[in-house]
């Protein structure tokens, strides 16, 4: 069952088929997020993506990284990542244009954030509409 439809800005139609969203320190009882923290988070979800579907590309869009004005502590600077980790799975029209759309179609995991849950959609804001999906997907025989 399709979740989403999304238009990128290439024109391609991308469908989300499974998606898992969570809290961006949910968890996180002690302490404050800051670079190092942040950058072994995204690190491990990538890993995460990965160990689950290992065959499939996994892709990173860059989240903004807010440097709110809070005195440093000990680790440095406070650094926030967007409230919603997000974690999909996308399917599409073979990249390939010598195969057949009926016995082919393209995958990709992605991993992004997001301020808000919820599914995302062609003006989310998320970044997915720049993914560079011919470069980046894989194409799979039904």
């Amino acid at each position: 069952m399709t979740l989403a439809r999304l238009s990128l800005a290439s024109g391609r139609s991308i469908e989300l088929s499974d998606v898992r969203l969570s809290s961006t320190y949910g968890g996180m009882l002690e302490g404050y997020p800051f670079r190092r923290l942040n950058d072994l988070k995204v690190q491990r979800l990538l890993k995460r993506a990965a160990d689950e579907w290992p065959s499939v590309p996994v892709h990173l869009i860059e989240p903004v990284r807010e440097l709110p004005d809070l005195p440093a502590g000990g680790f440095g600077a406070v650094e926030l990542l967007p409230a919603v980790t997000c974690v999909g799975s996308f399917s599409s029209r073979p990249v390939d244009p010598g195969l057949s759309s009926v016995s082919y179609y393209s995958v990709l995991t992605v991993v992004w954030f997001q301020a808000t849950p919820g599914v995302p959609s062609d003006d989310a804001g998320s970044g997915l509409r720049g993914l560079p999906w011919d470069s980046i997907a894989k194409d799979f025989e039904l």
